[in-house]
């Protein structure tokens, strides 16, 4: 169907008084004695067009007037008479594309975010959704164009995997036989199953992504991980985005400064590319937002050991929940006060006690602490998780061996250390978690397009 769209119709001075064709869903309509007015909007753009209607030239326009109905708009492009620098469309002729029904749930002009959940299919054509999509799909782009002006590759692990690469076993089994009594052992019915032995969607592309940084250098993966935590929390899904670099030869320090780099750049390319979006968030969502950015992107993180944070949390215990101690994992209301109130800006911690981090990050000459860092953020608490890899074969054996974890499942990732090792570093970023800084939205569920949580899938 030939058409224009709208981003281009209201940008676009040339077509100013020039025959054109738009395609879009009513988002709201007013009608009076002689005129009548639709706001068109075809999700190209956060704004709508706004389509005036001669009621002398067109009388039976009762249907056109429904929200939730898309139509076909002929008419002239001319200057808006009201709104200054902005255009609106003649209508010469409209055609019905799709009617929508007096239910349409969509009527009011503004509906709670847990309201919307409810109506996954209906939620994106709300400007909260539009904007939400829009941010996301320019910070995806962006991330990829970071990655290859730098000289990584961009490689695709498996989803289907036999191991557990954060050794937390928590992983959502896939299996074609299902629920049967056929089988006498767990044993049996691995071997019977489709692989022979068993298998999971992978919670991250990391071990893969080791593998392909051994010969090419510095390499990305961009995909879906899946973890099955019981958790609804505000931060949390089952299946989300992970945007995971490995790069040989670069111990810790290396890695955080290539990761603050990268957030530096993608936070300046939504800036720079959605400005109607990100006004919608900082009017809506958060007030300052797009100053908040514009100084993280102009700044140095700030870095502070896990240590020196908990000493930090513990003088300051009356303010919270969950007490701390050194060898606790932090809450997110931790995370969030070192960001917020004591940096009050993005922080990298380091040096992690080993035992509340993953098997394979480098041990310190400490014994007690692994060469590992988070990046916590106003607002949000982590969003990435960092480590130098140990790159000493009997260390990475011992911590397996300590975890309880098979090591016939990982023996490809161990001939790594056996044949040329180097020090190597990567990093994990939750794409959703990214987002919801960069828009002040606080729940995940808002930013990814169906989420799945525990005892929720639509």
């Amino acid at each position: 169907m030939k058409h224009t769209d709208i981003v281009k119709v209201l940008k676009d001075r040339e077509l100013v008084g020039k025959d054109i064709t738009v395609c879009g869903w009513v988002r709201t309509s007013r009608d009076s004695k002689n005129m009548a007015f639709l706001e068109l909007n075809d999700g190209t753009s956060l704004k709508h067009l706004q389509i005036v209607i001669d009621k002398n030239e067109m009388s039976d326009i009762a249907e056109y007037m429904r929200l939730g109905t898309s139509l076909k708009v002929e008419g002239t492009l001319v200057d808006s008479v009201v709104a200054k620098d902005s255009v609106e469309l003649n209508a010469k002729a409209i055609t019905v594309l799709g009617v929508c029904p007096p239910d349409y749930p969509l009527q009011k002009k503004r509906h709670t975010l847990e309201y919307l959940r409810t109506i996954p299919a209906l939620r994106v054509r709300t400007n909260t959704f539009n904007a939400v999509f829009r941010v996301r799909s320019v910070l995806s782009a962006a991330i990829h164009e970071y990655f290859q002006k730098n000289n990584y590759v961009y490689v695709n692990t498996p989803i289907i995997t036999a191991s557990d690469s954060e050794g937390a076993g928590e992983m959502f089994r896939v299996t074609t036989i299902g629920f049967s009594k056929d089988y006498k052992s767990e044993e049996e019915y691995d071997a019977a199953d489709f692989f022979r032995r068993r298998a999971a969607l992978s919670v991250s592309g990391q071990l893969e992504g080791e593998v392909a940084a051994m010969a090419l250098g510095k390499i990305y993966t961009f995909g879906p991980s899946f973890r099955a935590e019981k958790s609804n929390t505000q931060r949390h899904v089952a299946e989300f985005w992970h945007v995971e670099p490995e790069v040989a030869f670069a111990e810790l320090p290396d890695i955080i400064e290539m990761a603050e780099d990268m957030i530096k750049y993608i936070i300046k390319a939504v800036l720079e590319r959605c400005p109607d979006e990100m006004q919608f968030f900082d009017k809506h969502f958060e007030n300052g937002l797009i100053e908040k950015l514009k100084t993280v992107s102009s700044h140095n993180f700030a870095v502070m050991t896990y240590t020196e944070a908990v000493e930090i949390l513990m003088k300051n215990e009356d303010k919270f929940q969950n007490k701390v101690k050194w060898g606790d994992d932090l809450m997110t209301e931790h995370e969030r006060f070192i960001s917020e109130e004591i940096c009050k800006k993005p922080v990298f911690l380091t040096n992690y006690p080993k035992d509340i981090k993953a098997f394979y990050m480098k041990q310190n000459p400490d014994g007690k602490t692994v060469a590992a860092t988070d990046l916590l953020v106003p607002g949000v608490g982590e969003i990435i998780g960092c480590s130098e890899r140990e790159a000493d074969l009997d260390k990475l054996l011992n911590a397996m061996e300590i975890r309880g974890m098979k090591i016939e499942d990982y023996n490809d990732y161990l001939s790594l250390r056996k044949y040329g090792s180097v020090p190597h570093s990567g990093f994990g970023l939750g794409l959703e978690r990214m987002i919801m800084y960069v828009t002040g939205i606080e729940n995940i569920r808002d930013v990814i397009l169906y989420p799945r949580t525990v005892g929720t899938i639509s």
